[in-house]
């Protein structure tokens, strides 16, 4: 699903979307050092379960800090170069055409320093849950700030009609130093609206449109 951002090549005047190199591990975690040699990822590395059932492990994210640390990991696996943002990620909730916007902490940033003195595979669980809002946090605004509104909705457009769907969310990201370079890091396909905003009406009144365009049809 990632694969559609990045072969839209999106950038404009409000901002630049990307996603980080990835690359999946289905099987044999002791060949996985040689793996991420062979695609060019940086180190550290971002863990995530290819398993999406709601389980508390499916939530779970490990953070690998040297090659020796990822022969620990359990595949099947997505691993994706950790990009430094701040320890805040923006959640973009999309329904039908509605766009909501909330601010969740994340994984901390990692120093040059930290990445040379640390090694093995940290894990974080449930990261970027409803209680970790950081809506009312007191933030710097170079990381605080949500993505402009337009780069979002052109975002929110070409994946409504790049993967069909229109109940989806994203996990945003603000490249750290920067104001206008982000990258899509996670999308989810009928995620757990209930931490929405206004999620009761947002959702009535996606309902409600599209039983009047089937009406609409059915009366032409």
């Amino acid at each position: 699903m990632l694969q559609c951002v990045a072969d839209m090549n999106l950038s404009d005047s409000y901002g630049k979307v990307g996603v980080p190199k990835q690359l999946v591990i289905k099987r044999d975690a002791s060949s996985i050092p040689e793996a991420v040699i062979k695609s060019g990822l940086s180190l550290p590395l971002v863990a995530k379960p290819l398993v999406a059932d709601g389980s508390a492990k499916s939530h779970e994210l490990s953070l690998a800090y040297d090659q020796y640390s990822l022969r620990k990991l359990e595949p099947p696996l997505v691993l994706q170069e950790f990009v430094n943002h701040g320890g805040v990620l923006f959640k973009v909730y999309i329904v039908g055409e509605a766009i909501k916007v909330v601010r969740r902490f994340s994984l901390p940033d990692v120093t040059k320093w930290e990445l040379s003195k640390n090694a093995g595979v940290f894990r974080f669980p449930r990261v970027s849950c409803a209680a970790a809002s950081a809506d009312d946090a007191d933030l710097d605004p170079s990381v605080g700030e949500l993505p402009p509104r337009p780069l979002l909705e052109r975002l929110a457009k070409e994946l409504r009609r790049g993967l069909g769907l229109r109940l989806f969310n994203l996990d945003i990201i603000r490249e750290h130093g920067t104001r206008d370079h982000f990258y899509v890091i996670d999308i989810n396909y009928f995620p757990g609206y209930g931490k929405m905003p206004e999620y009761e009406q947002i959702f009535t009144d996606f309902l409600l449109s599209l039983a009047q365009s089937q009406y609409k049809k059915k009366s032409c």
